[in-house]
C-alpha cells in the first residue's frame, strides 16, 4: 500500500475528509519550499502537491502562472524539485508528496530516471497534465511498480470512456476538476459537483479530491460534502504573495489550520 492510499485509509477510519494543497516549489524563495511543507503539514494538511515550474502552464489560471514565473528565475527545474522532497523528507516520513506539473520536463529528464529519482527522494506519486490516461499505461504501471501513484484529473466535460480509462491506470486517488476552467477561476456550484461525482464513482473506486476554485474554509466545507478531499493552490499562492517572505510559513501554516478545523467539523 503507498503512502496516498494509506493516508486515505486513515482518513476513512476517522470519518475525515483530507485536505490536500498545492504550492509551486521554488516560489517565492527556493530556501522557504522546505518550510512551507512543514508549515503545511502542521497546520492539518494530509497530501502536499509540490509544483515543478514550468514555463507553459496550461491549465493554470494566472496566480500559479506568476509562481512558476518567479521560480523559474530561481532556476529551480524538475531535479531541484526532487531534490526538496528529499530534504523535506530528512524530517517528515509520513506525509505523501505528489509532483504536479507537465510532460515536457520529465520527457526531457527520461521517464525511467524521473521515476527513480522520483522515488529515491521519497515522492509518492505524480499528476502531469498533459500526459492523458490512454497514452501512458506503460508510465503509470512503472509508477505503481516503484510504490508511487499515478494520479489523473478529471473535468465536468470527461467522457464516461475517459472516467473509465482513469479508473483503469489511475491509483492514490483521482482528482476532480471543478469547474470549466483554469486554476483558481470562477464559483464553484457544489450541487453540479456532487452529480458529477456521483457519475464517476459509478467507475472510478478511488477517492476523490476536489480542487480548481476553493477558496476559503466554507467553500471547502461545502464541497468536502460531496468529496473524499479537497484541493487547494491558487489561494495559498495569494496568501504568500501578500505576505512578507518571513512571515511566509507561519500565514500558510495559519490559513490551511482554517482551512482544517471546518473540515473537521463535518
Amino acid at each position: 500500500m503507498s503512502r496516498i492510499q494509506s493516508t486515505f485509509a486513515a482518513l476513512a477510519a476517522k470519518n475525515k475528509k483530507g485536505l490536500i494543497t498545492f504550492i509551486t516549489a521554488g516560489d517565492p524563495s527556493p530556501s522557504l519550499t522546505v518550510p512551507l511543507m512543514h508549515a503545511l503539514v502542521e497546520g492539518g494538511v494530509d497530501v502536499i502537491e509540490l509544483g515543478v515550474p514550468f514555463s507553459d502552464p496550461m491549465a493554470e489560471g494566472p496566480v500559479i502562472q506568476r509562481a512558476c514565473e518567479r521560480a523559474l528565475k530561481f532556476g529551480i527545474g524538475i531535479k531541484d524539485v526532487i531534490d526538496l522532497v528529499g530534504e523535506f523528507r530528512k524530517t517528515n516520513a509520513n506525509t505523501p508528496v505528489v509532483l504536479m506539473g507537465y510532460a515536457n520536463p520529465i520527457e526531457h529528464m527520461g521517464q525511467r530516471e524521473f521515476i527513480q529519482a522520483a522515488k529515491a527522494a521519497g515522492a509518492d506519486g505524480a499528476i502531469v497534465v498533459d500526459y492523458p490516461p490512454e497514452e501512458c499505461e506503460d508510465f503509470a504501471r512503472a509508477m505503481q511498480e516503484n510504490g508511487m501513484d499515478m494520479i489523473f484529473l478529471l473535468a465536468p466535460t470527461s467522457t464516461e470512456e475517459r472516467i473509465a480509462q482513469v479508473a483503469k491506470v489511475g491509483s492514490g486517488f483521482s482528482y476532480y476538476v471543478s469547474l470549466k476552467g483554469v486554476t483558481g477561476a470562477g464559483h464553484i456550484d457544489t450541487k453540479e459537483v456532487a452529480e458529477r461525482i456521483t457519475a464517476v464513482r459509478k467507475h472510478v473506486k478511488l477517492p476523490i479530491g476536489v480542487g480548481f476554485g476553493i477558496r476559503d474554509a466554507a467553500t471547502a466545507k461545502s464541497v468536502a460534502t460531496v468529496s473524499d478531499a479537497v484541493v487547494i493552490g491558487s489561494r495559498i499562492i495569494q496568501e504568500l504573495e501578500n505576505t512578507p517572505q518571513d512571515k511566509a510559513a507561519e500565514t500558510v501554516r495559519a490559513f490551511v489550520a482554517e482551512i482544517r478545523k471546518a473540515l473537521d467539523e463535518l
